[in-house]
């Protein structure tokens, strides 16, 4: 997958200039095309930070070139709501509560609000209002964490 493919080219230099490579996005959309580099560190991320890790990450990309085509670069924090984007991050939060989005719809809803359970490379299992539900993470398409 593209984005894992990008993720392992930058890991090594984003975090040897201290920051944590949270994820990427890319939105393929012909010549509009985005490719979203989520950064942190352990006490935030400020604007002179993304375009400093903009700048290194640019210089890369351009060496390497794995994006086909035109697109946009962004550098950001993963914020509040922060998003999920790999079982990883669904690990680290257990016990908190998520939105997520399906593709598919599940019961009749591709909308879901509940607390993770657990998380494994192949699905998600969430406590929705008492009940145990198990997702395909390939059935998700966006997942937030909720603001405490």
């Amino acid at each position: 997958m593209l984005q894992d493919e990008i993720e392992q080219l930058l890991r090594p230099t984003i975090e040897s200039m201290g920051y944590e490579l949270w994820g990427c996005e890319y939105l393929a959309q012909g010549k509009h095309s985005l490719l979203r580099i989520y950064v942190d560190k352990e006490d935030g991320i400020g604007i002179a930070d993304c375009e400093q890790v903009s700048r290194q990450v640019s210089a890369l990309l351009d060496v390497d070139d794995p994006v086909p085509g035109h697109y946009s670069l962004e550098v950001s924090s993963p914020g509040i709501p922060r998003p999920l984007l790999g079982y990883l991050h669904y690990q680290r939060y257990v016990g908190r509560d998520v939105h997520i989005k399906l593709f598919k719809p599940v019961a009749g809803t591709r909308k879901f609000f509940g607390t993770i359970v657990s998380a494994n490379q192949d699905k998600l299992v969430l406590d929705v209002s008492g009940i145990q539900q198990e997702f395909l993470f390939s059935n998700i398409v966006k997942a937030n964490l909720t603001v405490e």
